[in-house]
């Protein structure tokens, strides 16, 4: 027997640390991601993300005390696996965290965790964090053996990475783009099956979210540097007014999840 149910909804996560890189450039106080995460939530997110690195290169320990106190969203906090961020994590207690890879010479996030080399280590920080009642996401590979492992080390969801596929749309390599959202497409299938929740970003642009946005296990994208960059010529609010359009229009021309059960 088929029995069709609904896609999963898409809801929006706004990351807003380059607000707090442009403001660090300065020094001082403006602009502040917190106003501009009151702003993003207006005009529809559903959810902020910041990312606390050791650096402290943009989003700093006071920003993630006021946005666990003052959003009206949930909070989602990137950070590395590590005791101190560990530590920062179980003390404000936000909805979810995501577990990012982090080298200090990069510019921004540049691939996915390594789940199946360091599974014996992330699955005591996922288990310290499940057990303070935190989410736990891992940035990841689009790829079936890292997908296995983010299950095994008792995650919760699973951010695939959109790097790839957005250099290749840049590239204009058709082929390339295609390959890579079937492996996006896949990876988030396997993912469902194993009972985590989907979620994707890195480099999303309105011009690239909408074959992310049409795989029907996703439940979240995570948006932010091209949000923020947007935000110059239009405002935060025009910004992500647009990609919440982008991504609903995406995912209404989706076909409804088909389950397939057997005949009893």
């Amino acid at each position: 027997m088929v029995r069709k149910s609904e896609t999963e909804p898409l809801r929006l996560g706004v990351n807003i640390d380059h607000v707090a890189t442009i403001r660090n450039a300065r020094g001082g106080r403006h602009p502040d991601p917190l106003r501009a995460a009151h702003i993003a939530i207006a005009a529809g997110a559903d959810g902020i993300t910041a990312h606390l690195r050791e650096d402290r290169r943009h989003i700093g320990d006071d920003d993630i005390a006021r946005l666990k106190n003052e959003l009206t969203r949930p909070l989602n906090l990137e950070m590395a696996a590590t005791e101190e961020m560990l530590a920062i994590a179980l003390r404000h207690v936000p909805n979810a965290c995501c577990l990012v890879p982090e080298k200090r010479e990069e510019r921004t996030t540049e691939g996915g965790l390594d789940v199946a080399g360091t599974g014996d280590r992330l699955a005591s920080v996922v288990q310290r964090l499940k057990a303070a009642d935190i989410r736990v996401s891992l940035f990841v590979e689009p790829g079936a053996r890292t997908i296995a492992a983010s299950a095994a080390v008792g995650a919760d969801i699973v951010e695939l990475h959109t790097g790839t596929y957005c250099e290749h749309v840049l590239a204009g390599d058709v082929g390339a783009v295609s390959a890579e959202r079937e492996r996006l497409a896949a990876a988030a299938k396997q993912a469902h099956g194993l009972g985590l929740e989907v979620h994707a970003g890195h480099g999303l642009t309105y011009n690239t979210v909408a074959p992310i946005a049409a795989i029907p296990e996703l439940v979240e994208l995570n948006i932010g540097h091209f949000l923020i960059g947007e935000a110059i010529f239009g405002g935060l609010s025009d910004a992500v007014g647009q990609m919440r359009a982008k991504m609903l229009e995406a995912r209404r021309k989706v076909s409804p999840v088909t389950v397939h059960e057997s005949a009893t």
